[in-house]
């Protein structure tokens, strides 16, 4: 199947998992920021987590680098607009990008700024191509609930301007819906959509807690419900919608090999799944890569494809005029 053609969908990718190395060479020569090599092979080595990588945690170690050369208005809009550039190129007509403003703030800019910096990126490249974008705000599940607050409280005036959701992200440990339920609680009183990265690494008890304490609608992950009954139940019984993403569950060990990835088996039997990048650069992926990774392994059909970018039409977090138009690429 010429994957190439076809629309696609993103509902899950991060902003600083997703930068040109090319970029990140030029940020940091042109402001002085000192970076391991700046030629361009030893960068994307520091970059891109190989296929072996130890846990999740030993993943997360790859956003150190991009995150230097993230911290003025410039250069976020300069990021954001290219990532978009790229999904366009991949005929992405519409993607939802995810990041942690709190990352952003280390050279003084206030969240504000970095919010509407971001958006403005993204406007650029709605504006030169085919596509459309909106932005999720990522909480660190490794800073404190008052943080949270502060992205809830801050992000609130962006809402109806691009900013649609809010996430939790980070380094997976048990538990940890019931320790940020307060500020998910007030997000949605906003009007925030609630995605939560959760089941990722193995505890599928997180994605029933992110469900029933969180009321998440959709599940960055997931992978784990297939060891846990209940998670399994409760997602497909309301329909919550996993934002899959195979080449990155591999390498955090999720699964040990593509072949062993639920998403065939859950997409099957019903539950709504999506196919996602994660990080385009630290899993040296993109779209095009995870579709026929996906459906060369599985041998699934154009009705599958089908079946899969119209629960990502339904489950992104655009308005309903968005929705009609995606629906009528397919």
């Amino acid at each position: 199947m010429n994957f190439a053609a076809l629309p696609k969908i993103e509902l899950h990718c991060h902003l600083d998992g997703s930068l040109r190395p090319e970029t990140i060479i030029d940020i940091a020569k042109r402001e002085g920021i000192s970076i391991p090599s700046y030629d361009l092979e030893e960068i994307q080595r520091e970059l891109i987590a190989p296929i072996e990588c130890e846990s999740l945690d030993d993943y997360l170690k790859k956003f150190a680098l991009p995150n230097l050369v993230m911290q003025s208005q410039e250069n976020l809009r300069r990021i954001a607009f290219e990532l978009l550039e790229d999904a366009a190129q991949e005929n992405v007509k519409y993607m939802e990008v995810r990041f942690a403003p709190l990352l952003h703030t280390k050279k003084g800019l206030g969240v504000e700024e970095i919010i509407q910096s971001v958006l403005d990126g993204m406007k650029d490249a709605e504006d030169q191509y085919d596509i459309k974008g909106n932005l999720i705000l990522s909480c660190m599940r490794t800073m404190s609930v008052d943080r949270a607050f502060e992205v809830v409280e801050k992000g609130k005036s962006f809402l109806g301007k691009g900013v649609v959701a809010i996430d939790l992200c980070a380094s997976e440990e048990e538990g940890f819906c019931g320790i940020f339920e307060a500020p998910i609680r007030l997000a949605k009183e906003y009007g925030y959509r609630v995605t939560i990265h959760a089941g990722e690494t193995g505890i599928g008890t997180n994605v029933l807690e992110a469900v029933k304490l969180l009321g998440a609608e959709r599940i960055g992950h997931g992978v784990f419900i297939k060891d846990c009954d209940e998670a399994y139940r409760i997602v497909k019984e309301q329909q919550v919608v996993l934002e899959m993403c195979p080449t990155s569950n591999v390498q955090t060990k999720a699964v040990n090999n593509f072949r062993e990835h639920p998403i065939y088996n859950f997409h099957k039997d019903g539950i709504k799944v999506t196919i996602n990048t994660d990080n385009r650069t630290v899993s040296a992926t993109n779209m095009l890569n995870e579709c026929n990774i996906v459906f060369n392994e599985f041998n699934m059909s154009l009705e599958d494809y089908k079946q899969i970018y119209l629960n990502s039409v339904e489950a992104c977090f655009a308005d309903l005029e968005t929705k009609e138009m995606l629906k009528k690429y397919i």
